[in-house]
């Protein structure tokens, strides 16, 4: 191990951390965002909406994210929208993650027992006041652990950008590794720097799920 290539380099494993924690983290809030919308729309079986939410879930799903980035950096321009290399890899991440969390967070809403709906009719909610205050919270608490699942990958997939020139941690790996040769070093700090930012969103993530399948009990 040659730890005067650590010593020098890790600096920039710090900064290309920083680009991989900024895309990951805009790509999986927008990508929440696209699957809850979707997933609402897919419980309620909106005719025409429907539809085109399936189309783009098996759109998404289908397609590697690296020709999603592709088409997003290179065939955008064409159409004369030219994005940057940080608003691809948000958008692209967002497109692949939404579709992912649409299923996760569907499986939650078709969790929750009729009778809860039944219930709150009952008790004269509105339709807001029912999802937001009864079967939100209850399919939260189901779809936590593929959520958190889905989060992990999406950061993962993120290693992908470094295809369109974002200065990403694997892009700053295969950059040294083909300047310098010193590949073990830079695999080693490559592992690092993943499970850094990794390991705490699996551990926070395990944490959620017992609290959540505690208080279900």
């Amino acid at each position: 191990m040659d730890w005067s290539f650590v010593t020098q380099y890790g600096p920039y494993f710090v900064n290309a951390a920083y680009m991989t924690v900024f895309i990951s983290f805009w790509g999986v809030v927008l990508a929440i965002a696209v699957g809850l919308l979707c997933a609402a729309v897919e419980v309620g079986r909106i005719p025409v909406v429907h539809g085109i939410v399936r189309a783009y879930i098996e759109l998404s799903r289908n397609t590697p994210l690296l020709v999603q980035l592709y088409f997003l950096y290179f065939g955008l321009p064409k159409l004369g929208v030219v994005l940057s290399s940080p608003a691809c890899a948000i958008v692209g991440l967002a497109f692949l993650g939404g579709s992912y969390m649409s299923e996760a967070l569907r499986g939650g809403f078709e969790a929750v027992p009729r009778v809860q709906l039944e219930s709150a009719h009952v008790l004269g909610l509105t339709r807001v006041q029912t999802f937001s205050h009864v079967i939100l919270p209850q399919a939260l608490s189901t779809a936590i652990p593929g959520v958190v699942a889905n989060i992990i990958f999406l950061i993962k997939e993120s290693s992908v950008v470094s295809a369109i020139a974002l200065a990403d941690v694997m892009y700053v790996t295969k950059d040294l590794m083909g300047m310098y040769y010193d590949t073990y070093e830079a695999l080693v700090l490559l592992v690092i720097t993943y499970l850094v930012i990794l390991l705490p969103i699996s551990i926070i993530g395990t944490v959620l799920e017992r609290r959540f399948d505690y208080a279900r009990r």
